[in-house]
């Protein structure tokens, strides 16, 4: 199991130049865990696309469910005082130390593409890239 940030279900879902390697991840570990927050976080995305008319209402209807139905059973509530506590250590947001703490929480990886929390949280988040080479 692996922890994805928002974005990872995103570039896998939406599409564009990074889903090859979000596909990568997913079929190297199809287990993929993520917090609570990300389902706001991702209707913030597919907002943003419908604004743009990028897509339909059905379209982000549909990659909704599809997110969904990726971390069914693997969502998880992170407490707030470890939440903070990482906040306060770094310069990372709130909602970004969501992710981090549930990877500390459940002692997996947290696969992402921010580079802040990459530079901020290195023992426990990773490029797509590396943990693909890691997992190899």
């Amino acid at each position: 199991m692996i922890v994805v940030d928002t974005n990872q279900l995103a570039y896998l879902l939406i599409g564009g130049e990074k889903t090859d390697l979000a596909r990568q991840v997913l079929l190297q570990d199809p287990e993929w865990a993520a917090p609570l927050l990300w389902r706001s976080e991702f209707r913030s995305i597919l907002t943003q696309y419908l604004r743009k008319e990028e897509i339909t209402l059905p379209d982000a209807v549909r990659l909704q469910r599809k997110a969904e139905q990726l971390v069914a059973g693997r969502e998880f509530l992170v407490r707030s005082d470890r939440v903070l506590r990482l906040a306060a250590s770094s310069d990372c947001s709130a909602c970004d130390c969501e992710f981090v703490a549930l990877a500390k929480q459940l002692k997996a990886p947290l696969v992402t593409w921010d580079w802040q929390v990459l530079s901020a949280f290195p023992a426990i988040a990773m490029s797509p890239g590396d943990f693909l080479d890691e997992s190899a």
